[in-house]
């Protein structure tokens, strides 16, 4: 069941170089660009890094198929 109204923008770290995609509702009244950049600050890259670099890359197409009876 999707969330509407969700919208997805892509922020990047105060040091520049790396992008991460966000999804946020953003209220009517609201300041497209200075939210975006607080949303920036407030995120937390350390753990988006550690996660990225965690991922498990999954060999699709590889699985066991199981016999139809």
């Amino acid at each position: 069941m999707a969330i509407p109204n969700v919208k997805r923008y892509r922020i990047t770290s105060p040091e520049g170089g790396e992008t991460a995609t966000l999804m946020a509702v953003v209220p009517k009244d609201v300041d497209l660009d200075t939210y975006l950049k607080e949303a920036s600050t407030r995120f937390d890259w350390k753990a988006w890094r550690e996660q990225k670099a965690s991922q498990n890359k999954v060999r699709v197409g590889q699985q066991k198929q199981k016999k139809a009876k």
